[in-house]
């Protein structure tokens, strides 16, 4: 699993998913673009990775979600 520009190391961020050559999780950018920041926003804020670290990022947390046994949420009545 993995692109090449996503590595994990336990001496960096626990092990985590990274950008390579950063610090930057995988799990930090899924957050940030689900909160409706834009690729250009992440782009600005790190200029050390590239849309093509994003892309990989989203690749990497796709094929770790078939890896994952996925239980059905139940939703709760308001």
């Amino acid at each position: 699993m993995g692109t090449g520009r996503i590595v994990s190391d336990p001496a960096v961020m626990l092990g985590k998913p990274v950008v390579e050559g950063t610090r930057i999780t995988v799990e930090v950018i899924l957050e940030r673009l689900a909160a409706g920041e834009s690729e250009d926003q992440l782009l600005e804020a790190w200029p050390r990775i590239t849309r093509e670290d994003l892309r990989a990022a989203l690749s990497y947390a796709a094929d770790a979600m078939k890896a994952e046994v996925v239980h059905p949420v139940r939703e709760v009545a308001a």
